[in-house]
């Protein structure tokens, strides 16, 4: 028995987490370009040959997209292969290590100010966006081009090596990831210490949390409402991310006023109304950036 434990516990020493984010360094060191080269390998294998989760997007697809021939639906998902490995493979290793200069030059933020305004001002700013990519390269991003402190809800990931990377990531210019389930302790600080706190405000609630459920992309959907829940109580203004890819590695992120205070006249859930009206809009304009492989109506 201890010969049988010994020896597992050697195997799980052989890669501990930090020899595999030091290899993965010098990895993301690799030019983009020749990054994007094993992105089309992946690229390849998970249209032709894995066919990742065609099933779950053909059918998002079809209901997301009535209007469209096959022909449209089958384009826009092969499309959605190639940004997918793009985005998840080649540009999430590449900001490891990218340059904020290098940055700058592929992820070009617009009105940054509008958000930093307020918290200059002394109050918090929401800035709600959806699961368009590269929504990892918008946290980068914003924390590179703003002023004041910006804080991103995350939900913790199951495995401890890729929480790790992207938690390193994430934080590496400056900015802040505070965990769901320590989120309420943290907006306890809100008023003193006011920032940007970002929300991917399309994630599926779990059935056993507070959600509302309404229309989206022709299918009931849940969401969460804790951005609507905050902006309301503490009376705080609400901007929306527009993602727009420009070509390969090169995106454009935009934010526009969503919601102001006061609120008092607000009907319930208008700005989860009014942010996945614009989170259609923004689909609905390059619909291959979408993450169509998420089971996002599941009730």
């Amino acid at each position: 028995m201890q010969k049988i434990r010994s020896r597992t516990l050697s195997k799980k020493s052989v890669f501990p987490i930090s020899s595999r984010m030091f290899l993965l360094r010098l990895f993301s060191r690799l030019p983009l370009p020749v990054l994007y080269l094993f992105s089309d390998v992946l690229y390849l294998l998970a249209r032709y040959i894995i066919r990742y989760r065609k099933k779950v997007i053909d059918e998002n697809l079809k209901f997301a997209f009535p209007e469209k021939s096959e022909k449209e639906r089958k384009d826009i998902r092969n499309k959605f292969y190639r940004n997918f490995t793009d985005a998840f493979f080649a540009e999430t290793f590449k900001m490891l290590t990218i340059s904020e200069k290098e940055l700058k030059r592929r992820f070009h933020v617009v009105n940054q100010e509008l958000v930093d305004a307020p918290v200059l001002g002394g109050k918090s700013s929401l800035m709600m966006a959806g699961h368009i990519f590269n929504w990892e390269m918008a946290i980068l991003g914003v924390a590179s081009n703003t002023q004041v402190m910006a804080e991103t809800v995350y939900l913790k990931l199951n495995n401890a090596f890729f929480n790790k990377m992207m938690l390193e990531i994430r934080t590496r210019l400056g900015g802040v990831m505070t965990e769901k389930k320590d989120f309420r302790k943290s907006m306890i600080q809100m008023r003193k210490n006011p920032r940007i706190v970002h929300l991917a405000a399309d994630q599926r609630p779990p059935v056993s949390e507070t959600r509302y459920q309404r229309e989206f992309l022709n299918r009931p959907a849940l969401f969460f409402e804790g951005g609507e829940f905050m902006a309301k109580k503490m009376e705080l203004p609400v901007f929306f991310g527009t993602i727009t890819k420009i070509k390969r590695g090169h995106y454009k992120f935009e934010f526009s006023n969503l919601a102001s205070p006061p609120y008092a006249d607000h009907a319930p859930h208008s700005i989860t109304d009014e942010f996945c009206k614009r989170l259609e809009q923004n689909i609905r304009a390059q619909p291959d950036l979408y993450l169509w492989s998420h089971k996002r109506w599941k009730l």
